[in-house]
């Protein structure tokens, strides 16, 4: 944790403890999520993200074409990718990876990449990931490689005897570079802020742990209801939104938050600001000004409501409040993207979220392509790239899953959970 993390976090102590464990972990938490970024931090004038972002629904599935509903079953008219090994995909930091067979153990760093595994069908194949993936249907039977004091433990990575190890952009350059050093085959992913992200992730994913089938299902669900909210929603007024993190930190535009709260048909109350980063502490006058048509929250921050300066907000005095699970709001994978937009759009607009065309999971179908390997960009077929990701710096922080810092705070606040179920 470097200095402003301690000192941030030694004044959250001394002026939010007496407050009760409860809010504290909540700022915690919040401050993990700043100090990580979650994304990279925008920097002065930097321009917001558009629809083209893939926010607004509007872009093509994954697998390719139009995507709808034929003879009750929503199908796309495109393929998914055929896995064949080897496969070469670029990482984020510019490595080449080869996998020359399918990876029968796989080991996640971060619970987006858990959660994907689970959705696409590569659930058995995990034999490792973090505590913050134990709320996964049968996570707890697998090892837990998070480390006692932060971050993940390489021993422990190293213990599950991993084919395939798949890492966070937040994962530290020592960390990867140890688990390389210790034989270990790692893929370290770009951070993903929104749909389009979410998509190319999730299709990188199921290609390197040959789950493509899965991938492109799991990625035609996403889309499908991206699009059904934006459907349901194209005629109406879009709301401001503020989603609060505690400690007086709010997600700005950016954010795979506000993507959630865009394609939910409404606009995030913070980009009526220009804010230097992703998550900025903002005075009260500030929130107030801001005056935003609804409040989201979750379970760790509802006590916000009884505080101000959201108390005096004409959305709470309203009830104009959306609750949303943490897991999905906060971790970028397809079946947090479909859960966070239904509950957001039903929260922002009811009679519109009722009539929307929603899909379920078990409708989702896809063929299966013929070729070796999915388009690249520039439609050759071949090896897989992703961007690689610029150094963090103190405006250009990056942590989808969580960074040294953000895992000090994170294991504080899980401590003091645990200490209050005792």
């Amino acid at each position: 944790m470097d200095e402003r993390g301690l000192a941030l976090d030694k004044y959250l102590l001394l002026s939010t403890f007496p407050f009760g464990v409860r809010r504290y972990t909540a700022i915690l938490l919040a401050t993990a999520l700043v100090l990580s970024g979650a994304v990279p931090a925008v920097a002065a004038g930097a321009s917001a993200p558009t629809a083209s972002d893939g926010v607004a629904g509007v872009d093509a599935p994954a697998v390719g074409g139009d995507a709808r509903a034929v003879d009750g079953q929503f199908r796309t008219n495109g393929q998914a990718a055929s896995c064949e090994f080897p496969f070469t995909a670029t990482d984020a930091t510019g490595t080449e990876v080869t996998l020359e067979e399918r990876p029968e153990r796989v080991t996640t760093l971060n619970p987006s990449a858990a959660q994907t595994m689970w959705e696409i069908g590569g659930k058995e194949q995990v034999v490792g990931l973090t505590q913050y993936a134990l709320y996964l249907d049968g996570a707890d039977s697998r090892t837990n490689v998070s480390a006692s004091g932060m971050g993940v433990s390489v021993e422990a990575v190293v213990g599950t005897n991993p084919d395939l190890v798949l890492a966070p952009n937040a994962s530290s350059p020592e960390t990867v570079s140890a688990l390389r050093e210790a034989g270990v085959t790692v893929f370290h992913f770009a951070e993903a802020t929104n749909v389009t992200d979410v998509r190319t992730k999730t299709t990188l994913i199921g290609q390197l742990t040959g789950n493509c089938r899965g991938a492109a299902e799991a990625n035609a669900w996403m889309d499908a209801n991206v699009e059904a909210a934006g459907t349901a929603t194209a005629d109406a007024e879009r709301p401001t939104a503020l989603y609060p993190l505690g400690g007086g930190y709010v997600a700005n535009t950016g954010t795979f938050i506000s993507a959630m709260i865009e394609a939910a048909g409404a606009e995030n109350a913070a980009g009526q600001r220009e804010f230097s980063t992703t998550y900025p502490q903002v005075s009260d006058e500030v929130v107030l000004e801001l005056s935003p048509d609804y409040l989201v929250l979750t379970d760790s921050t509802t006590y916000l409501t009884e505080q101000e300066p959201y108390a005096s907000l004409d959305a709470v005095r309203e009830n104009n409040t959306v609750m949303v699970e943490t897991n999905y709001l906060n971790q970028p994978a397809p079946r947090s993207v479909v859960y966070a937009v239904r509950n957001l759009t039903e929260g922002f607009h009811p009679e519109a979220a009722a009539n929307a065309e929603f899909v379920a999971r078990s409708e989702v179908s896809v063929e299966t392509a013929s070729s070796t390997a999915s388009p690249t960009p520039d439609g050759e077929t071949g090896d897989a790239t992703a961007e690689p990701t610029e150094e963090p710096t103190t405006t250009d922080t990056t942590a989808a899953g969580f960074g040294a810092a953000v895992a000090t705070l994170a294991l504080l606040a899980s401590a003091l959970l645990a200490r209050r179920g005792r």
